[in-house]
C-alpha cells in the first residue's frame, strides 16, 4: 500500500505563476481548437456556390466530423491515462493543427471530408485531455474558475475566427482555405511545452511516487520562492495504485450512473450547440440573406461566448454546479426558440448572442462537473467516453436538422435544438449528483493547516 498526496500539496498552493502559466497554455489549445471547430461551418456558404454542394452533402460531411470526435475522445482517454496529461496535450493539439493544416490543399469534398473527420479526432481528444489536465493540477476550490478562465479565453477563438472568415471567404474563389490555415496554428503549443508539468496525480495513480513527489518539490519551491513559506498539506492517505482502467470499469455500479449522465449531458449540449453553430450560416444563407451578411451575422453573435465564460467563473466555485448548469440550459433553449422565429437581423443577434454567452457558460460549467464525478482511477476513461458518446450522437445530428429544414422548414430546426436542450435540463436536474459539498470539504481540510 502506497500513500497519495499530491492532491493535498496541490490544494494547498495559492495561485501563482505556474497556475498562470499552465492557463495561458491550456488556453491557448482551447483557443485555436474553438477556432477550428467551425472552420467548415463557415466555409460551407462558399462551398455551395463553388462546388456545387447541396444541404444533405453537407450534413454528410459535419456527421462524419462527429464520428471522428468520438474516435478521438476514446482515444484521448487511453492516450492520457497510458502516456501521461502532458505529452498527451501535447500530441493531440499537434494532430489536429496539422490535419487542418491539410485541409488547406482539399481539393474536392471527399478530401475536405476526410481531412475534418482527422482534424475533429484531433480536436475532441485535446478537449478530453485538456479538461482532465485541469481538473488535476488545480486546487479544489478554484478548478471550476479556472477551468472557466481558460475557456473564457479559448472561446475568443470563435469570434475571432469568425470574423476572419467573414472577410476572407469572399475575397476569391480560393481564399476559404486560409480559415484553415489560420486554424492549423494551434501547432505552436510546442513552445509551452517545457514549461508544462506532468500531473502528479496521475503519476501517484500509477504508483509513480518518487517522480510525482520530484514534480510536486518542483512547483512547491517556485511557489514558495514567489509566495513564501507554504502551509503543512493534510496527512496523506492510502491508496493502491492503479492499473490500465479497462473499459468494463466503467460498468461498476459507482461510476456507471456518473459515466450515463454525462453521455447525456454531453449528447444534449452537442446536439444542441453544433445544431445551431454548423447550421446557422448556411441556413441563414438558405432563407436569402447573402452568404456575406449570413457569416458575419453569426459572427457578431459569438462575441457573447467569452463573455457567458466569464459568467460561469462567477457562479461555478459559489454555487452548485449541477444547478447552474440546468438554469443555462433551459436559458439556452429559450433564446434557441427565438432566434428561429425572428428574421429581423437585429433579433437574430441579440438572441444569436445570448445562445452564444449561456452555451458557452454551460460548456465551461460542465467541463468543471464532468470529471469531478470519477476518481482518478477513472476519470480520464468516464470523461472520454461520455464526451465521446456525446460526439457521437450528433453523427446522426446534421441528417435531423437537414430531414427537419427540408420536409418541415426552416422554423422546425430550432424547435428541435431548444427540445434537446431542455432534456438535458431535465436529466441534470432529476439525476445530477452535486459536487460542492465535497469541494468545499477539500478546501476546508487545506485551511486548517498552519503554515511551515
Amino acid at each position: 500500500m502506497q500513500h497519495s498526496n499530491a492532491l493535498n500539496r496541490l490544494d494547498r498552493l495559492p495561485v501563482s505563476r505556474f497556475h498562470k502559466v499552465t492557463l495561458l497554455a491550456v488556453a491557448f489549445a482551447y483557443f485555436f481548437e474553438f477556432a477550428d471547430i467551425n472552420s467548415f461551418a463557415t466555409t460551407a456558404p462558399k462551398l455551395i456556390k463553388l462546388w456545387g454542394l447541396t444541404v444533405d452533402q453537407v450534413a454528410y460531411v459535419t456527421s462524419l466530423s462527429f464520428v471522428g470526435m468520438f474516435i478521438g475522445a476514446i482515444v484521448a482517454g487511453s492516450i492520457a491515462d497510458r502516456w501521461g496529461r502532458k505529452r498527451a496535450l501535447i500530441w493531440t493539439t499537434l494532430f489536429f493543427g496539422v490535419s487542418s493544416f491539410a485541409a488547406v490543399f482539399s481539393w474536392d469534398l471527399v478530401s475536405l471530408g476526410v481531412f475534418r473527420v482527422l482534424t475533429s479526432a484531433g480536436l475532441s481528444a485535446m478537449t478530453v485531455v485538456g479538461v482532465v489536465y485541469v481538473n488535476e493540477m488545480y486546487p479544489s476550490a478554484i478548478r471550476g474558475k479556472y477551468q472557466a478562465y481558460a475557456i473564457a479565453i479559448g472561446i475568443c477563438g470563435t469570434p475571432v475566427t469568425n470574423l476572419i472568415a467573414s472577410a476572407v471567404v469572399p475575397l476569391n474563389d480560393w481564399s476559404w482555405r486560409l480559415v484553415y490555415l489560420w486554424g492549423s496554428l494551434g501547432v505552436l503549443l510546442v513552445f509551452f511545452s517545457g514549461r508544462l508539468k506532468e500531473s502528479p496525480r496521475w503519476l501517484e495513480s500509477r504508483g509513480e511516487h518518487a517522480a510525482a513527489d520530484a514534480v510536486l518539490t518542483e512547483i512547491e519551491t517556485a511557489v514558495t520562492a514567489e509566495k513564501g513559506p507554504l502551509p503543512e498539506p493534510a496527512p496523506p492517505v492510502a491508496e493502491t495504485p492503479s492499473t490500465k482502467a479497462p473499459l468494463r470499469l466503467l460498468l461498476q455500479k459507482k461510476y456507471l450512473l456518473p459515466t450515463l449522465l454525462l453521455s447525456v449531458l454531453w449528447m444534449t449540449q452537442t446536439i444542441g450547440f453544433f445544431g445551431y453553430s454548423s447550421w446557422a450560416p448556411t441556413l441563414l444563407a438558405k432563407e436569402g440573406f447573402s452568404v456575406e451578411k449570413s457569416v458575419f451575422y453569426v459572427a457578431l453573435t459569438t462575441v457573447g461566448a467569452p463573455l457567458g465564460c466569464y459568467l460561469a467563473s462567477l457562479v461555478t466555485d459559489r454555487f452548485e454546479r449541477k444547478w447552474c448548469l440546468v438554469a443555462f440550459g433551459t436559458v439556452i433553449a429559450i433564446c434557441g426558440l427565438l432566434y428561429g422565429l425572428t428574421f429581423n437581423p437585429v433579433l437574430i443577434i441579440v438572441f444569436g448572442f445570448l445562445v452564444n454567452l449561456f452555451e458557452r457558460g454551460y460548456t465551461a460549467l460542465a467541463y468543471a462537473y464532468s470529471p469531478e464525478l470519477f476518481d482518478t482511477r477513472a476519470r480520464s476513461l468516464g470523461t472520454s467516453v461520455s464526451y465521446g458518446l456525446g460526439r457521437l450522437s450528433n453523427a446522426a445530428g446534421p441528417l435531423i436538422v437537414a430531414a427537419l429544414y427540408t420536409g418541415h422548414g426552416y422554423q422546425s430546426v430550432f424547435y428541435f435544438i431548444a427540445g434537446t436542450w431542455l432534456v438535458g435540463a431535465v436529466t441534470l436536474a432529476a439525476f445530477g449528483a452535486r459536487t460542492r459539498a465535497t469541494r468545499l470539504a477539500e478546501a476546508e481540510s487545506q485551511r486548517v493547516r498552519v503554515p511551515v
